[in-house]
């Protein structure tokens, strides 16, 4: 039996994994190949897992930790996405603050599950929008500690990948590649859009190839690690959005992740991710944010009208999870006095992520 293909996309919160997935996976359907993602998350009601089980993908997620301390996890739902029919390729994307996953995730199923997993070379998307100010080492709105996690994870990379060169000046996306090149020595550069699909031919090449890849294996201080990790507040809400008249799905949700990133901006937080999906009947709209200076952007349209939505925000911000809480039930409350519309809170998860426990640690990849 020829073995899955397991391909893992890394990278920092708002690096653009899950538009990659996406695009990467209808790419593989479209040349016939049987497609499984596995997303991840410190906590349930992902929007990246919604926004792509929307898009027609089959999804399993992994949630309450990364992949490295959920491991057993991340191979039973492996398992449940060939219960009926066996994937070709399985797409990952790893929790967007985590690193060391060379160590924890491919080594361990390198040495364990071999003969039925090809693992490709390991990806990181690399995020302009905080990476440029931590290699020029600029204040990022981050502590060295959470800009420690960041450089770690494309320490480990097989393949660094420069996304969302759209959004960048030419002088820019060579500036980044130049400073990647020079911090990263002898690792393969790739500038891509996963937006707008460019350069994402030559990604698509360079994971199919065959070799040993993901050796590199970190010299890595779980103090600081884990530190830089619970400096970001999580909170992952669902909620119920309802009026008696029809609204814009897609302004309310611009609305809500504009109106966070203002109350944000005024407590001096950094954003590192927020994003909020809308689901109504068939129809979905993803707005995101991706970092405090940015502009939200309506990532998904819906395009569609609705009288009642299933609202999920997640967010992760460089900020006490309760007032990160408080901002969200605020501002969603706000907006929907505004809409005369009724907000009911469902499901809230908020926290600091806790120490990373991997369920295994090789020293070195065999093989």
């Amino acid at each position: 039996m020829k073995p899955i293909r397991f391909i893992m996309l890394g990278g920092f919160l708002g690096a653009g994994k899950t538009t990659s997935m996406g695009r990467l996976a209808k790419h593989f359907q479209d040349q016939g190949l049987k497609v499984g993602l596995v997303t991840n998350d410190q906590a349930v009601d992902l929007v990246d897992t919604h926004t792509l089980r929307e898009q027609g993908f089959k999804v399993e997620e992994v949630a309450g930790a990364c992949f490295c301390c959920k491991f057993d996890d991340l191979v039973e739902k492996v398992g449940k996405l060939g219960a009926q029919e066996l994937p070709d390729i399985i797409l990952a994307e790893p929790v967007g603050s985590c690193t060391d996953l060379v160590a924890t995730v491919v080594a361990p199923l390198k040495d364990l599950y071999g003969k039925t997993v090809s693992v490709s070379p390991y990806a990181v998307l690399f995020k302009p929008s905080h990476g440029l100010r931590i290699l020029r080492k600029e204040s990022s709105g981050f502590s060295p500690k959470a800009a420690y996690i960041f450089e770690k994870q494309l320490e480990e990379a097989d393949i660094i990948v420069i996304n969302r060169v759209d959004e960048m000046a030419p002088g820019e996306v060579a500036e980044v590649i130049a400073l990647v090149k020079s911090k990263f020595p002898g690792v393969p550069v790739l500038p891509v859009s996963a937006k707008t699909g460019k350069g994402m031919e030559a990604l698509i090449e360079a994971l199919s190839l065959e070799g040993n890849f993901g050796k590199r294996i970190l010299d890595i201080d779980y103090d600081t690690y884990a530190e830089g990790e619970a400096e970001l507040g999580w909170m992952n809400s669902n909620m119920q959005f309802s009026s008696n008249e029809e609204f814009p799905l897609d302004d309310v949700l611009l609305e809500v992740v504009g109106e966070m990133q203002k109350e944000l901006s005024g407590q001096g937080a950094e954003v590192a991710h927020l994003k909020a999906i809308g689901l109504w009947e068939g129809f979905f709209g993803v707005a995101n944010l991706v970092n405090s200076e940015g502009k939200p952007q309506l990532s998904l349209p819906s395009n569609a009208r609705a009288s009642e939505i299933s609202l999920i925000i997640n967010a992760r911000v460089a900020i006490d999870p309760a007032i990160l809480k408080d901002i969200s039930s605020k501002v969603v409350g706000r907006i929907a006095e505004k809409r005369k519309a009724v907000a009911t809170a469902e499901k809230t998860q908020s926290f600091r992520p806790g120490r990373p426990t991997p369920t295994h640690r090789y020293a070195a990849v065999k093989g």
